[in-house]
């Protein structure tokens, strides 16, 4: 039984901005789709994203990074896999308006608050058995912050992206990927398509059940 998270999460700053990023989502379905033709019993927590349903794979769309932390809390205890590869977004407003905020001549400063730390959380009650695997987007010190990403938050897997390569980051049907192990092992397979990446990642998890 394998849950991925995939796509951005949405912040809401009053009823019609949010705060968000440039997430697609593609890298999750991908994976979600290779899972599933492998025989995985597969639950898809997505957030708002613009791509076709994924067949015989159960999507539980979310918007915020709370929502994908609650669903993300009532699916640990039956999953084997957890792929985490959304993009959550690690602040929100501390204050959401009611009402639409005017525009005036005078700047604008919004405080903003911590969002729940889903990998952070999944450390703690994980169960005998249950692999994490985590996702890792940067722009300098890929390595270095991936490696702290990983054994920070206990991780036995982390997929670790440098937005500033061409062929990388959102929005693309490639990526360029490091793939990190919690022993220590290091792995820099080329550019390919993300379904070809989701096939080298599920292989990988699979060498180390």
């Amino acid at each position: 039984r394998v849950t991925v998270t995939a796509g951005p999460t949405q912040e809401a700053l009053d009823p019609v901005r949010y705060l968000t990023n440039h997430s697609s989502g593609r890298m999750g379905y991908a994976i979600a789709r290779e899972a599933m033709l492998r025989g995985a019993q597969v639950t898809l927590v997505s957030g708002p994203v613009d791509l076709p349903l994924v067949p015989f794979v159960e999507t539980r769309p979310v918007t915020t990074a709370a929502d994908m932390f609650r669903a993300v809390r009532d699916l640990l205890p039956a999953t084997d896999v957890l792929i985490k590869a959304a993009a959550v977004a690690d602040y929100r407003p501390a204050q959401v308006a009611s009402d639409k905020m005017k525009n005036s001549d005078q700047d604008l400063s919004i405080p903003l608050e911590r969002t729940d730390d889903i990998l952070g959380w999944v450390a703690e009650p994980r169960h005998p058995g249950l692999f994490v695997c985590g996702f890792s987007m940067e722009t300098r010190d890929m390595v270095a912050n991936s490696r702290a990403k990983l054994e920070r938050k206990k991780l036995d897997m982390i997929v670790a992206n440098n937005l500033k390569v061409e062929g990388a980051g959102f929005g693309t049907d490639t990526n360029v990927a490091t793939l990190l192990f919690k022993d220590g092992h290091r792995e820099t397979p080329p550019m390919m398509s993300k379904e070809a990446l989701a096939d080298l990642i599920l292989d990988r998890l699979l060498s180390m059940k």
